[in-house]
């Protein structure tokens, strides 16, 4: 059998493309941030991880430029050998103060974080313990380790010492994510911490979501619930509040060492660019410096949840600036993408398997630039839409 057949057969894209019902890939010709262009059509963006506005920043874009004219546009090599800039280790000491680690370790992607940390840390003969909402690169990180994975419920913490207890000798690491991506709720971390030690479980929390946003001056989700010394590894993204590319992992200096000489997708990834790197540490200190656009994203996030819920609209339980709007039937869900984008609204349709069976959404998150009045045209076209669309029911 040719081994192409199966790309030839697959035409579910082609025949969304056609029908005017494909909702990914859309080419943005510009955004100030809140608000982007595409193919003439100007809309409001509630569909960015980008929570605290700063890919316009002045004080980052300035960053960027300097280190571009400064270092040049790339490494042109792993940090193993000739990519590791001055930079790169400046990043990494501030970043490590900042989630309260001893040290940390600046990767390509955060994807590369995930795989690389995981699968260097774990082997054959260990566990790896995971939610089943993980982000899909964390998932990767573990089957590429070849350690045996265990999957507990969602936040079903009950489940999580049963598979804890069945467990025999061997190392184990238990990867969660802080701030759950799809709708928006937070893992349990305290308890997930208290199980894990009594089980002699290590913790990491894949915090991609939850820094910049949770806690104090946005420092994540173990800080938010008051337990960073109890987590093991902390590791983030740069493709969210930090407004550039990357991710990082921080805990213990032996064991960030470790990682360092064994991460393949740090030692045989090219490191990342110099604009990149300015680009995070800008943004951290831009964190620092003006907790006022936290405290804005939170008066965003509180005014739309509110809304929605006034609208009728479910909306999960989500905890932070990412609110879903659950839908549950795959076709409706398109439906209302689509219309929301013709009346000037970018929000994301995710179906399964990106969320569990009939549970289908639009992902919907904010930003601490978005205006009041850029906030009250959403709600008016969410009640627009969805009376047309029929997804609004009853508040109870």
């Amino acid at each position: 059998m040719d081994l192409f057949e199966k790309c030839y057969r697959y035409t579910d894209a082609k025949e969304a493309i056609r029908s005017g019902y494909y909702p990914y890939f859309t080419p943005i010709s510009s955004t100030d941030g809140t608000e982007v262009v595409i193919r003439g059509q100007r809309l409001i963006m509630i569909g960015s991880n980008n929570y605290l506005g700063l890919t316009t920043h002045p004080k980052v874009k300035e960053a960027a430029e300097e280190a571009l004219r400064k270092y040049g546009t790339g490494c042109t090599g792993s940090r193993f050998l000739n990519g590791t800039l001055d930079i790169h280790e400046k990043l990494e000491e501030a970043l490590a103060e900042f989630v309260g680690k001893q040290t940390a370790l600046v990767f390509s992607t955060g994807y590369q974080t995930n795989l690389g940390t995981i699968s260097s840390l774990l082997g054959r003969g260990d566990y790896v313990i995971v939610d089943k909402a993980d982000h899909a690169s964390i998932i990767d990180g573990c089957i590429l380790s070849q350690a045996e994975m265990r999957r507990y419920r969602h936040n079903d913490m009950e489940n999580l010492r049963k598979i804890l207890e069945e467990l025999k000798d061997g190392g184990k690491l238990l990867v969660v994510d802080g701030v759950f991506s799809m709708e928006g709720d937070l893992a349990n971390l305290p308890d997930i911490v208290d199980l894990a030690g009594r089980y002699g479980c290590r913790v990491m929390v894949d915090d991609a979501h939850g820094l910049g946003v949770m806690g104090p001056g946005g420092r994540g989700t173990a800080a938010h619930f008051g337990i960073s010394d109890e987590v093991d590894l902390i590791m983030g993204t740069f493709s969210k509040s930090f407004a550039s590319i990357g991710g990082f992992i921080a805990g213990e200096a032996d064991v960030i060492g470790y990682i360092k000489h064994h991460a393949r997708s740090l030692i045989f990834s090219a490191s990342m660019p110099p604009a990149s790197v300015a680009t995070v540490y800008a943004a951290l200190q831009v964190i620092q410096e003006e907790p006022e656009r936290i405290a804005h994203l939170w008066q965003i996030t509180r005014k739309m949840r509110e809304g929605y819920r006034s609208l009728g609209l479910d909306i999960g339980s989500s905890q932070t600036p990412i609110i879903p709007i659950i839908i549950g039937d795959r076709d409706r869900t398109f439906m209302m993408w689509k219309e929301l984008f013709q009346e000037g609204i970018f929000v994301n349709p995710a179906i399964p398997p990106a969320v569990p069976p009939g549970r289908a959404l639009l992902r919907t998150s904010y930003m601490a630039t978005h205006t009041e009045e850029q906030m009250d045209r959403v709600l008016e076209a969410m009640e627009r839409v969805g009376k047309r669309v029929g997804v609004l029911r009853k508040e109870v």
